[in-house]
Parts: structure tokens; C-alpha cells; sequence
């Protein structure tokens, strides 16, 4: 909505500065369907392509497409049905993502238009006889729809005026004492992928509110050597605490992307080899209550309902009577360990909506997680917090540590407050080896991708969770 908002903007100021060379990109150059390149000189005088369009050399020029660039995408998917993948397969690729590729900080948005409004275009090479019998080469370019596929050496175009667009990811401020600390929250790095142990407070992304979101912190803290910028390829809630995984590069962000919504595809058609294979994320949660059994699966279908005249929402189950449009959410659950009315829970995600372990805890289950008043509210109107003994506040007091950055604070918020923050913990994540298989694709001419062996990621807890469980034991 946001880059939405920012293309009407620019596309409708009053003409001036970047406002002048925006309605230049979006204006009809002609009615023909190619044109040619321009020359400099010609760029400067404005000459006519033969038989083509008005060229002022107006013109962005995107590398030359290559045939070992490898499409994530395509490699995710290939991977989700465990074969083997030849590089020309993974190589297909699509004007649309060239250019997000080639200009990773251009609006997606943005791109679409381009292409809708047909000022994209690609280079066409034609030979012919000149006058004196001499071979002649003719370089036209002609227009390109997004879903059309490009070939080995192509050049994309884009008008020159996109340059004066600002980059949708604004570079955010750090200190040093605040870059340690995100660098201090690495799990792990390779040239694919960024692993963190995510504190909880701390937003994903930006919003309406939010001044400093963990992405963009991202890009000071945790680009390093890199020339791309990382990418967030999931989320976590802003109270959610655990791994987060960013891509490097937008090929391994795209493979990333792929798995996520290759195992929730495999998740709803009942593949369980397929869906252990993918992708397997374990989440800890203390909840208020135990469930009946030790042990299940929660298959139920979540929807949004506006409240307060549309000035809030939630998520909630959706029965067959209810005509809210719904999304299957599929979650398994392991009772790990009951005590004094509390249990710690083990959550395995197997699709991927959003505050879908909130609400099958709260809704399906029955026990709200200890410190979500959004769905367990009723549950917490009578809270009584955790009492102490002497020897435990002496523990406590021992885990309390220094003032952090960006005015977190990871001790208070355990069931001994009056007011408990959120117990979910994203502890472990299973995923395959994304830079190793990006690594074999560009050696090998025929990578079994089925003998991708994994990574296993683990976050410990953050100390009020972990305050809360030596409480309970």
C-alpha cells in the first residue's frame, strides 16, 4: 500500500526535479511497438529510430541476462519434489525478474507499472543490405510484457528516470554499541543466508508507529562484505522472540521464499515427506492451562474479523457457517511439561499464517499463551503472577544485566511480574543447506538436490522465558 501511495505521488506532482524526469517514464513515447537505439549524438538532438519511436536516450541499461544465473525459485520448487536440477532449468527467467534482480531497490510495485504501462523494453537485433550491398545490423528495442521469457545475452531497458526514485530500504542509522549487539545475535552466516536470535520487542518490518524495524537495522548491521542488501524471507511478531532467517542475495532470498510456500502447499496436500524434507521450524510457548491430549495436530481454518468500526482486526478460527474469507492453518503440538497450572508446549507450524500459533493455542487448544492479551485476554483478567521465594528473586537478580540498545529490555516480563510478556520462542529451525546447493548449481552440470544435507539452527530463550521455566521447575 505503501509504494502504491508512493507511485501515485511521483506520478502526479507537478512537474519539476525528479517530478519532470518521472513523467517523462511514464509518458506513451509512441504508438509503434519498436524502436531503436539511440546514438549519443542522437540522445542529445532527439533523432527519430527508423520506422520506430521518438529515442532521446533516455534509456537505463540492465546487464546482459545470464544463463549461470541461477533462479532460486525454480531451485526451491525443484527441491520441494527432491530431484535434480540442470542449470538451464533453473535458469528460466522472466523479464519481471530480471529486473527486480538487476534493481533490487526499485518498489516491486513500481516494476509492475512499468510494464503495464509498456515503457519496458528489450533489445532486438536485425541484420539487412544496405544500399551498397554492405551487411547492416539494426538495434531495435521493442517492448516486453513482465511474464515474457528472456534469452541467453538479452538487455533489458528501463526508462532513465527510475534513477530518480529513492531506494524502498533507507539505510538506518547505528552506533557502534548497536551494531554489536545485532552482530552479537548471529546464529549463523554463510554467503546465502543470516540467521539471528530475534529479541523480542523489536519489530520486523516498519509501520505506522515504528521508527527503527529490524530489516533496516539490517542493512547497517548485517550487510557486512556484502554488495546486496539482506532480505527478510519470514516474520516473527514484534513480542515474538527466536530465529529469524534473511536471504544475502535475491537469489537465496527467492529460494527461501520458495521453500516457505512450497512447505505450506506440501502442508495442505497432505505431504508429509514432502513437508519434513522442506522446512521444519519448533517453536516453545508456555501456556496458561494444558491441553486435553499430550500430543496432536490443530487442522483449522483462520480469517480476519474488523472490530471497532474497522479501526482494529484480529485473526480467529472460521467455522463452515461464517462467510469470511478463511485460510487452512495446520499446526502440530507436543506437550513437553505441565506444572502448577502452566505447560510448556512444543509448536511445529506446518503452513504459515499469520498468529496462527496465537490462536490455535488460544481458540483450538484452550490455553492462550502467557502474555497474549490479544487472544488469551480473558484468561489474564485474573493473572496472578508467579510468588517468589527469597532464593529465586536472588536468581533473578543474577540475570539481571545493563541497559540495552534500542530500549529493549529482555529481563523483566516472566510469569514473577505483574504483567508477563509473550512466551513464544522460535527455538530450532531445520533447512537445507541453501549455499551449498547454490555453490554445486554453478559446478555441476546435474546437482541431486535430494542429497542437499541440512542446517540445524537453535536460539536459546531470552532470560525472562527462561526465568520463567526455572520458576515452574
Amino acid at each position: 500500500m505503501a509504494d502504491r501511495r508512493l507511485v501515485r505521488r511521483l506520478l502526479f506532482r507537478t512537474p519539476g526535479g525528479a517530478a519532470a524526469a518521472l513523467s517523462a517514464l511514464v509518458a506513451p513515447q509512441s504508438r509503434s511497438h519498436s524502436t531503436r537505439a539511440a546514438s549519443p549524438a542522437e540522445g542529445e538532438r532527439g533523432g527519430a529510430g527508423r520506422g520506430g519511436d521518438r529515442v532521446r536516450g533516455d534509456w537505463l541499461t540492465l546487464p546482459p541476462f545470464d544463463r549461470a544465473v541461477v533462479d532460486g525459485a525454480a531451485l526451491g520448487r525443484e527441491l520441494s519434489r527432491g530431484g535434480s536440477a540442470e542449470p538451464g532449468e533453473a535458469a528460466t527467467m522472466t523479464a519481471l525478474k530480471w529486473v527486480l534482480r538487476c534493481c533490487p531497490e526499485l518498489p516491486r510495485s513500481l516494476v509492475q507499472k512499468l510494464f503495464r504501462l509498456r515503457q519496458v523494453r528489450r533489445e532486438f537485433v536485425e541484420g539487412g543490405l544496405s544500399d551498397v550491398g554492405t551487411q547492416t545490423v539494426d538495434c531495435r528495442l521493442k517492448r516486453v510484457a513482465a511474464k515474457d521469457s528472456i534469452n541467453l545475452g538479452d538487455r533489458i531497458y528501463l526508462p532513465i528516470s527510475v534513477k530518480e526514485l529513492p531506494s524502498k530500504k533507507q539505510e538506518c542509522r547505528c552506533n557502534s554499541e548497536e551494531v554489536n549487539f545485532v552482530r552479537g545475535i548471529v546464529l549463523h552466516k554463510d554467503d546465502a543466508i543470516i540467521a539471528v536470535n530475534k529479541p523480542p520487542g523489536m519489530p520486523v518490518q516498519g509501520g505506522v508507529g515504528i521508527s527503527r524495524s529490524f530489516d533496516e537495522v539490517a542493512i547497517t548491521c548485517l550487510k557486512y562484505d556484502h554488495q546486496e542488501n539482506p532480505r527478510l524471507v519470514h516474520r516473527l511478531d514484534k513480542d515474538c522472540s527466536g530465529i529469524l532467517v534473511m536471504g544475502r542475495t535475491q537469489t537465496s532470498a527467492t529460494f527461501l521464499h520458495s521453500l516457505f510456500r512450497e512447505k505450506t502447499v506440501g502442508a495442505l496436500n497432505n505431504d508429509s515427506a514432502s513437508r519434513k524434507r522442506l522446512l521444519q521450524r519448533k517453536y516453545w510457548a508456555l501456556v496458561i492451562g494444558s491441553p486435553r491430549r499430550s500430543k496432536g495436530v490443530i487442522s483449522a481454518p483462520l480469517g480476519k474479523v474488523l472490530m471497532d468500526n474497522g479501526k482494529s482486526d484480529r485473526i480467529t478460527i472460521i467455522n463452515g457457517r461464517q462467510t469470511i474469507p478463511s485460510y487452512h492453518a495446520i499446526t502440530e503440538y507436543e506437550v513437553i511439561e505441565s506444572r502448577h497450572g502452566y505447560t510448556w508446549l512444543q509448536l511445529s507450524p506446518l503452513t504459515g499464517r499469520k498468529h496462527q500459533l496465537r490462536v490455535h493455542c488460544a481458540e483450538a487448544l484452550g490455553t492462550p499463551i502467557v502474555g497474549d492479551y490479544k487472544y488469551g485476554w480473558q484468561a489474564h483478567r485474573n493473572f496472578k503472577n508467579w510468588q517468589v521465594s527469597n532464593s529465586e528473586e536472588s536468581f533473578s537478580r543474577k540475570l539481571k544485566g545493563r541497559a540495552l540498545p534500542f530500549g529493549l529490555d529482555l529481563d523483566n516480563g516472566s510469569i514473577s511480574d505483574e504483567r508477563p510478556r509473550l512466551h513464544l520462542h522460535s527455538n530450532q529451525v531445520l533447512l537445507p543447506n541453501i549455499a551449498l546447493a547454490l555453490q554445486n548449481m554453478q559446478l555441476s552440470s546435474g546437482y541431486d538436490l535430494s542429497e542437499l544435507e541440512t542446517l540445524e539452527l537453535v536460539a536459546p530463550l531470552p532470560p525472562y522465558m527462561q526465568k520463567s521455566l526455572d520458576f515452574l521447575k
